[in-house]
């Protein structure tokens, strides 16, 4: 039973987990959307939430803190564009629309897409 344990394994190792996570952020950014499975879209979905909010402080620690884990490019994204760009709003930044399940093996698809900052 998995009572009162907390998140989701996805079937991967810690590492793997948090570079998998990383990766998925890091496209969101660049991309402004992602088609990932709905498991996934959702897991990402409050680490994002809390990168944009950390990047709306605009200080020095914010920015230690977030670029270890992004990639150059979205980490520019984040701190030049979508943080100033939502900073009237206090939060839902993503949206996660759902898709027809995968050919293959049937998992539910969505796609997670950044919010139009202003």
């Amino acid at each position: 039973m998995r009572h009162q344990i907390f998140g989701k394994k996805l079937g991967r190792n810690t590492n793997s987990r948090k570079h998998l996570q990383e990766s998925l952020a890091s496209a969101l950014l660049v991309n402004g959307n992602i088609k990932t499975t709905l498991t996934k879209a959702k897991w990402v979905r409050a680490y994002v939430e809390k990168l944009i909010k950390k990047s709306q402080k605009n200080r020095l620690a914010a920015k230690r803190q977030l670029a270890p884990g992004l990639t150059g490019t979205a980490f520019k994204k984040l701190i030049f564009e979508v943080g100033p760009g939502f900073i009237q709003r206090s939060g839902g930044y993503t949206r996660i629309i759902k898709l027809a399940p995968r050919a293959g093996d049937n998992a539910p698809m969505a796609k997670i897409e950044l919010l139009v900052w202003d």
